[in-house]
């Protein structure tokens, strides 16, 4: 999921606000493939078990481009308020809430733990059966209604979180709180892509030192999944992608071999087999591309080669993959927030600033809110792995860019 947009809203005391409607800015999405517009909605005050955020950096995701696109029919809903990625602070929380208050810093994340349920209390997954990651639903849990509003009327809430406004509400199982020390502006990097790509090669694929791993789509998933093969001390690590410039930010997260299917004059899965004798013992999908996961699950050796699927892939293909494939070994299992359950983001988020992982280079760019179609652009022609802007001052127009219908 890579990222792009960043906004910083106005100081305010949470107590001269709290309880209140908040009327702030927020890009609202009208429908597939228009621009997004700064529009000034209302967001209403956190209800029982929710938290009302001041959200002070949000990146855009590769997720939040194929909602933009409109590439599931079914998952369209509008206007919407997109934007999963980011990191502010609790303005105020709903009844009920504990171990969150105002002025807590935090980081929103779309695939949440109430901890409770039977999802939550198992070692074996991270999808918690209420607050688990659900594309379709646009509402809030409680009451069935949205938080947003523009002139009475509704807006939709996306994945759990909606972070391309100043203010939004969240389910608190959907908000983890963080060291104050944290810089903010690279903790955001933690509600998806850092979180993803690590806690694939962590937790959902557990590497172990001296293994050899091909990741497809270099991505900031991707080049998040290198630096995890990176720090588990894989003794190769080849990135593959069409874009060159992409093996220059690849090889300072660990990427030794960069093959660039343009420049193939065979499949690439016989190219990394002929590379590494035979296959890599393990292979990361990070592009959404049901043919580039039939090469990535084909590049893993058989006895044992194993293929985690990281992509989001639009409907309504299906697995490229014959059953009596999966006969000699190889086998291939999906990943969502690389395996991570909430309640170990924190000491995650530890990790990053002790430097165990590098976050650096991550961020490419800081733009101000009033741009974040020129975001959309970069993101949307692959020239940077993730770019973030800076969700700072709106300027007075607040419009978007002229331009934006240049690239559709």
């Amino acid at each position: 999921m890579g990222s792009v947009a960043h906004v910083c809203a106005k100081a305010v005391n949470g107590n001269e606000t709290g309880g209140k409607v908040i009327s702030c800015r927020a890009a609202v999405l009208w429908g597939p493939k228009q621009p997004l517009y700064i529009e000034e909605v209302q967001v209403d005050p956190p209800q029982k078990m929710e938290v009302r955020l001041r959200i002070l950096y949000s990146s855009v995701c590769h997720t939040d481009l194929g909602f933009w696109l409109g590439e599931n029919e079914s998952q369209q809903a509008f206007p919407r308020i997109l934007g999963h990625e980011a990191a502010g602070v609790v303005e105020s929380v709903g009844e009920g809430v504990t171990g969150l208050s105002e002025g807590d810093h935090v980081v929103p994340i779309f695939n949440g733990e109430c901890g409770a349920c039977s999802y939550c209390e198992s070692r074996k997954t991270n999808q918690c059966e209420r607050l688990r990651c659900k594309p379709l639903k646009t509402v809030m849990d409680s009451d069935g209604k949205t938080r947003f509003s523009l002139n009475g009327k509704p807006i939709y809430h996306f994945l759990n979180t909606s972070t391309f406004s100043e203010y939004t509400v969240l389910d608190a199982g959907c908000v983890v709180k963080i060291d104050p020390t944290a810089p903010l502006d690279k903790m955001c990097l933690l509600s998806c892509g850092v979180s993803t790509g690590v806690g694939a090669v962590w937790n959902t694929a557990n590497v172990e030192t001296g293994a050899t791993v091909a990741v497809f789509g270099l991505g900031a998933v991707g080049i998040a999944a290198a630096e995890g093969a990176r720090t588990r001390k894989a003794s190769r690590i080849i990135g593959v992608d069409i874009n060159p410039d992409k093996f220059i930010k690849g090889k300072t997260k660990g990427i030794t071999d960069f093959v660039n299917p343009n420049e193939c004059d065979k499949p690439v899965h016989e190219v990394i087999r002929e590379m590494t004798g035979g296959g890599v013992d393990y292979s990361f999908e990070c592009a959404g591309n049901l043919d580039v996961l039939r090469e990535a699950f084909l590049s893993t050796h058989n006895g044992g080669g194993l293929t985690v699927i990281l992509g989001v892939h639009p409907t309504p293909r299906m697995l490229p993959v014959h059953p009596m494939e999966l006969m000699g070994g190889r086998s291939m299992v999906a990943s969502a927030f690389g395996g991570f359950k909430k309640t170990q983001l924190p000491d995650f988020a530890v990790k990053c600033m002790n430097g165990e992982v590098n976050l650096e280079g991550f961020i490419t760019h800081e733009m101000p809110f009033s741009k974040i179609n020129e975001a959309f652009k970069l993101l949307a022609e692959g020239k940077y792995p993730v770019s973030l802007s800076r969700i700072a001052e709106l300027d007075p127009q607040g419009n978007q860019s002229s331009n934006f219908f240049d690239w559709i």
